[in-house]
């Protein structure tokens, strides 16, 4: 006969997984050094915003115009101008990889600007990338309205003006919209990684059975064994955080309450499903694998962080859904950016609510006590 659900137990079973964790350097070393590690990593590599394109000015006219047009690339901070070389082609500097895109000037453009009329500019720009391909012609379309107040021979003076203002990041900078989404990324790879090893390792090495030959419960099982780990990713999602604000200058403009209990709606079902994988498989090296595939993949893919989820195909934007990732995804960045409050945040917030419950009974339900397989 099953005892009732008994608290002394669950904290027993907790504080044996708590000197585990303490005596393994591994787990610790995972769980506090690897989360800052990628931040860091990350956060410095993955820019949106490409910046020191690399272009060449072929300038056949030679005038002050041609050179000051040269001048108003150079002046951008967005590009790295350098002369073309004469006996090379435009096209033959771009499939050399020599430059990302190319500046012709012909030969009277200058005396063109002098009279008021129609100066052409022919620029010639590497698409094989088309990212980088169209934030450069997003830029040159900047460029070419302060090129033309600069050239002309009179002060331009348009009939009407449109002023464009950037909420929430007025700079547009990418790491601001990077590291809130790594915050997802990061939490769901270790929180699901250290608990797919953690009832896999205890079936390996045996102690499993000792665990089972006394009468508990598996929802006894379950909290005794998510408890240390829980404590264990809130102290990396801490110091993840310090990182972010310290050393990648990351704004934080909302409730640090709200955002401490959305972590922890977020951490639950990413929990019990790591344990579920670790109770399905009982083998380390396969829980490993399934563990970082069911994590990794939802968290790059699915939950918005690259690749906006409006924009999925219709299976895969219903298919993110049931992820917690995509969820916790538009609670860290409102957080993060844009001060939202717990009315905007509701949606999501009961969404990662009904996805742990559903997952913690799943658990509860597959974990068995016995030691049949």
């Amino acid at each position: 006969m099953t005892p009732p659900f008994d608290p002394r137990r669950v904290a027993a079973i907790a504080r044996k997984e708590v000197h585990h964790v303490l005596r393994d350097p591994f787990t610790l070393a995972m769980g506090l050094g690897l989360p800052l590690l990628l931040v860091l990593f990350f956060g410095y590599v993955m820019q949106l915003d490409p910046r020191e394109i690399r272009i060449m000015v072929q300038d056949r006219d030679r005038t002050r115009a041609s050179r000051e047009l040269a001048r108003t690339f150079s002046a951008s901070g967005f590009f790295l101008v350098s002369p073309a070389p004469a006996d090379w082609t435009p096209a033959a500097l771009l499939d050399a990889e020599r430059a990302k895109a190319v500046v012709v000037i012909e030969g009277g453009f200058g005396r063109k600007v002098a009279e008021g009329a129609d100066a052409r500019v022919q620029i010639l720009v590497d698409g094989a990338d088309n990212s980088s391909a169209g934030t450069l012609v997003g830029y040159l379309g900047g460029l070419q309205r302060v090129a033309n107040q600069r050239l002309a021979a009179s002060p331009f003076s348009p009939p009407g003006r449109l002023e464009t203002r950037f909420l929430y990041n007025p700079e547009l900078n990418s790491r601001w919209f990077v590291v809130p989404g790594l915050f997802v990324v990061v939490t769901a790879i270790l929180a699901v990684m250290l608990t797919a090893l953690t009832v896999a390792r205890e079936w390996e090495t045996g102690s499993m059975e000792l665990l089972l030959s006394t009468p508990v419960r598996p929802a006894e099982i379950v909290a005794g064994k998510l408890a240390p780990y829980l404590a264990l990713v809130v102290a990396a999602i801490v110091l993840v955080y310090l990182m972010a604000r310290v050393v990648l200058g990351v704004p934080f403009r909302g409730s640090h309450l709200l955002f401490a209990v959305s972590c922890l709606l977020f951490l639950v079902p990413l929990l019990a499903q790591g344990l579920l994988i670790s109770t399905t498989l009982r083998a380390q090296a396969v829980a490993i694998q399934v563990g970082l595939i069911s994590s990794l993949l939802p968290a790059m893919l699915l939950s918005g962080f690259i690749f906006p989820i409006e924009s999925m195909p219709a299976f895969f934007h219903y298919l993110s859904a049931v992820l917690p990732a995509r969820w916790f995804m538009q609670i860290c960045r409102g957080i993060f950016l844009k001060d939202a409050g717990l009315g905007e945040l509701a949606g999501p917030m009961a969404a990662l609510l009904v996805i742990g419950f559903v997952l913690v009974n799943v658990t509860v339900r597959r974990f068995k006590v016995d030691l049949e397989p």
